[in-house]
């Protein structure tokens, strides 16, 4: 059972960065207006879009902060 924690481990891990660079992507993508959203103003959309960066931020900077 030893052998497989840090395979699961490693998959985590590479879960998690994959979670944080699409978030990002998504966020950036928003903000820059290249993700609209159907029927909904682009300043809403702008404001989301800095809202998900600013929060994904938030969370690896906790994570990072609660491994330690």
């Amino acid at each position: 059972m030893a052998k497989g924690k840090p395979i699961t481990n490693l998959v985590n891990v590479i879960a998690w960065i994959t979670g944080v660079l699409v978030s990002l992507a998504v966020g950036f993508g928003m903000v820059d207006g290249v993700l609209p959203v159907r029927w909904i103003p682009a300043v809403i959309t702008v404001i989301a879009g800095w809202i998900v960066v600013i929060l994904t931020i938030v969370s690896v900077v906790l994570a990072i902060a609660n491994r330690a």
